[in-house]
């Protein structure tokens, strides 16, 4: 038993050390780009991810280390639209909501 409850305690240690938006238009923006990019994969037959999936990496990577022009990124041209999300869906550590192996989106604030 002992060990299942360090496991239990390291998945919520894991949730939890990822910070979270708790802003309503910022979740309604993430949302938004979740629904443009899972129409736009679905349009061109690309594998089309669970809208929670990428809402919460989208979420992660905003609030973790590389806050995102929401609004400028939602109103993006399809392949910048598209760089930016993948990018992060591949790019995403889903352990420490990072960006990983140096990927930068293109509406990020920081570039």
């Amino acid at each position: 038993m002992a060990k299942r409850l360090n496991l239990e305690e390291k998945l919520i240690n894991a949730v939890y050390g990822i910070k979270w938006t708790k802003d309503k238009e910022e979740l309604d923006l993430i949302g938004k780009l979740a629904d443009r990019y899972i129409e736009l994969s679905q349009k061109h037959h690309f594998p089309t991810p669970d809208k929670t999936d990428l809402m919460m990496d989208i979420d992660a990577c905003h609030c973790n280390g590389c806050p995102l022009k929401l609004q400028e990124l939602l109103n993006a041209e399809n392949v910048d639209f598209a760089h930016d999300i993948s990018g992060i869906r591949f790019n995403i550590n889903r352990k420490t909501g990072k960006l990983e192996n140096c990927f930068d989106p293109r509406y990020s604030l920081n570039g």
